[in-house]
């Protein structure tokens, strides 16, 4: 596997190479990571990883400087899956002058759910993104639906841009206890670490009384977010949304038993000092 940081030398590397599957990664790889390298592999040839922490997608009072940085570790877990390209740039790499250009998905999309609470962040998301996308020129790329509407929007982004790179969903990768894979977990306490399944056990709850035909969402939300608070946790928010565009449901949408499955129930919370974020589609 060859590390670049160069985007001059990236593009040399990659020259000829028309069937790139990419797959985008802030580092502290971990199993659900490794999930993302395979099934990049399933639609693409060579496999082009990234590790970049993006300063762009925090904000004043967040974790930039706390995310952990693993390189060395992340080299080795990248060569155990035959990726044939990381591209680890600098910020001084990716951003040799500040980067005043932005790209802002619409506010009906990215500033509900983690845009409320994360204000900027999906523009920060789309920024490097479509910066990473112009460097790798990848056929394919493939995102986790653990981040739901960061999949959306990268979606939305690349077919509004006519972008040549079609968008891969991978699915949530989970420890034996339900909890998601996440970079964030390894700050968890033990005691909080036992608890953290807590929401995924939630959400479960969620997904099976609609489906057994339970309509009154509002309420299916409000208790979720009182047994978190009642364990000690500060949730952001718990949601039933329509997986096309992630709106609250109309009535017509909940009157309609059929559309159950066209549902999703995410999920941001705080947990101790970690902010923990799921979801499940009904």
């Amino acid at each position: 596997m060859k590390v670049i940081s160069s985007i001059h030398d990236l593009r040399d590397q990659l020259r000829g190479q028309t069937r790139v599957a990419f797959v985008p990664t802030m580092g502290n790889l971990h199993e659900g990571h490794l999930s993302l390298m395979r099934k990049a592999r399933q639609h693409g040839d060579p496999v082009v990883a990234s590790i970049f922490v993006n300063r762009l997608q925090f904000g004043p009072n967040e974790d930039f400087d706390r995310y952990p940085r693993t390189l060395q570790e992340d080299i080795e877990k990248l060569q155990s899956e035959n990726v044939y390209v990381l591209f680890a740039p600098t910020e001084t790499d990716l951003y040799p002058v500040p980067q005043q250009y932005r790209i802002h998905p619409p506010a009906d999309l990215g500033d509900i759910l983690e845009g409320e609470f994360r204000p900027g962040f999906f523009a920060g998301v789309c920024t490097v993104v479509m910066k990473l996308f112009s460097c790798v020129n990848p056929r394919v790329a493939v995102f986790g639906k653990k981040d739901y509407q960061q999949l959306m929007i990268v979606r939305q982004l690349a077919q509004q841009f006519a972008l040549p790179t079609d968008i891969i969903a991978a699915e949530t990768v989970r420890d034996t206890d339900g909890l998601a894979l996440s970079s964030r977990n390894r700050f968890l306490s033990p005691d909080d670490r036992a608890e953290a399944p807590r929401l995924y056990g939630l959400l479960s709850g969620i997904r099976d009384q609609v489906l057994a035909g339970e309509k009154n969402f509002a309420h299916l939300e409000a208790e979720a977010r009182a047994a978190l608070q009642a364990a000690g946790w500060l949730p952001d928010y718990i949601a039933i949304r329509r997986r096309a565009d992630l709106r609250v449901p109309g009535a017509d949408d909940i009157a309609q038993a059929e559309t159950a499955e066209s549902l999703v129930v995410l999920a941001a919370a705080k947990l101790g000092s970690t902010r923990l974020i799921d979801n499940l589609e009904i």
